[in-house]
């Protein structure tokens, strides 16, 4: 197939499209955090019962990744996009006037199932080359974490001025705006409907306003039947991510970075209770409070990134020295000869990782524990600090383990991603659930002891990993080095 024929103006264009709607995962789950307390007073139920609107949208979520990534390389991008956005735009409606619990229950459910978190990479692949990759899906990636960091004061400034309805208000005029803007302006993008950009697009494939012409001139004409045809849905497309888990490098990762995750999470929707009692916060300044933790969100993801970056660098220098191979041999990731050390060099930056992770959750719960040490001057720091911390850790695990994943199963990169959502949400939906009523039970300084002694016994896992073996997939799919002269 050609390259695509969009002008990288055009492309950037897409881009921009895509991280506008995508926005709108990382908005929806964190804009509603502040705002808690408020539905739990305002519904005339207990703050552990309004906890579990946010197991629902967790726990719809992982599954929500099983549904829309077949169906979206199968049936298209923009097809996708609209079926999930009509979805959130209902949702968001009924959450607006829903006068119960029960209904909030249910619909933030929808919420999170209508949650298409993927699909904007999955354009950026369609349509990026190799050398604009990285740009395009910085970018993306910098819009998401923005949002990430100024959902939870949009949250608490509209609960605290308004109620908690505004905030399902605010959201239902994000989502139809971008489902006005999918359905005016984004171009299908999936190769095997588009192809390289040249193909004609009618009926739901074809923008009503099409902003991207390509000129007739193109000398990159594609013939449609040409086009590698998507492939077509079956009930085991929904479950096949699924089947990634009888291996054992996917579980143990899986399992160590989604409890990590799980835990982060659960101090993250905890703190409205906490911080609440402990320091008498209005749900503006719980917005403010969550800042800290969008912030070590970020700062994690950014520096393990460059770091594992420059990690596989000096491997690999070291590798082709130890070897006897030529400077100039590139080492590509999806093709790595099968004595390359990829776990040693993934894994070795994890144990001071945990460790730090492990002692903040530790001490976490007590910060908050005692009345008369909150009351002091400035105390609010400390917890704000530690959050930072675990936020920064979690984050960093899980990115390494995802990246170790990415390189062991270079062939399944799409399929990996999905059953790693799936995980990580689960136990999310779990942890979120139980948290405050362990936070009742026992008080919040017990509670987060035993979830740091639970990270602890499962310390053996990614040790596991460090001493055994590639995997199957790993040494069939290596033994390939890229030359480049």
């Amino acid at each position: 197939m050609h390259g695509h024929v969009f002008s990288r103006s055009q492309k950037w264009l897409v881009v921009l499209l895509v991280s506008f709607v995508g926005i709108l995962p990382g908005m929806t789950p964190n804009i509603y955090l502040p705002a808690l307390d408020k539905v739990a007073s305002e519904l005339h139920v207990g703050l552990d019962v309004a906890t579990v609107t946010i197991t629902t949208y967790f726990l719809f979520q992982a599954f929500g990744a099983l549904i829309w990534g077949p169906i979206s390389d199968s049936c298209g991008r923009r097809p996708t996009y609209i079926m999930s956005l009509f979805i959130l735009v209902i949702a968001n409606i009924i959450l607006t006037i829903s006068p119960n619990i029960t209904l909030i229950l249910v619909f933030r459910g929808v919420q999170g199932i209508a949650s298409t978190v993927f699909i904007g990479s999955a354009v950026i692949y369609d349509i990026a080359s190799d050398d604009e990759r990285d740009d395009f899906l910085t970018f993306y990636q910098a819009i998401r974490n923005f949002i990430i960091v100024a959902a939870p004061f949009i949250g608490g400034l509209l609960s605290n001025y308004l109620n908690f309805r505004s905030i399902f208000i605010f959201l239902l005029s994000f989502s139809l705006t971008a489902l006005v803007v999918v359905i005016f302006l984004l171009p299908e993008t999936l190769q095997g409907i588009a192809g390289n950009g040249t193909i004609h697009m009618t009926g739901i494939y074809k923008p009503v306003i099409n902003l991207l012409r390509v000129a007739k001139e193109s000398n990159m004409p594609e013939n449609p039947n040409s086009v590698e045809r998507p492939p077509t849905v079956t009930a085991k497309s929904f479950y096949e991510p699924l089947l990634l888990l009888k291996e054992k490098d996917i579980i143990f990762s899986l399992t160590f970075g989604g409890i990590t995750f799980a835990v982060w999470n659960m101090v993250a929707i905890s703190t409205v209770g906490l911080f609440k009692i402990a320091f008498g916060l209005t749900p503006l300044f719980l917005g403010l409070a969550l800042v800290a933790n969008g912030l070590g969100t970020i700062a994690g993801f950014t520096l393990i990134g460059n770091i594992l970056n420059r990690d596989f660098l000096r491997a690999s220098s070291l590798y082709k020295a130890h070897n006897q191979i030529p400077p100039s041999t590139s080492l590509s990731r999806l093709s790595l000869p099968p004595d390359f050390p990829i776990k040693h060099t993934r894994l070795s930056r994890l144990p001071y990782l945990i460790i730090v992770f492990i002692v903040c959750v530790s001490a976490y719960g007590f910060s908050l524990e005692y009345h008369t040490i909150t009351i002091r001057s400035g105390w609010i720091l400390l917890p704000l600090f530690l959050q930072f911390l675990i936020a920064f850790c979690a984050n960093a695990i899980c990115a390494i383990h995802e990246t170790l994943i990415s390189d062991l199963f270079p062939k399944r990169g799409s399929l990996t991603a999905i059953v790693s959502n799936f995980v990580r949400g689960v136990l999310s939906a779990i942890g979120v659930g139980v948290i405050q009523m362990a936070i009742n039970g026992v008080g919040s300084g017990p509670a987060f002891l035993a979830l740091a002694l639970v990270v602890m016994v499962l310390v053996p896992l990614p040790a596991m990993q460090w001493y055994s073996g590639e995997s199957y997939e790993s040494r069939d799919a290596r033994g390939v080095l890229e030359v480049i002269v």
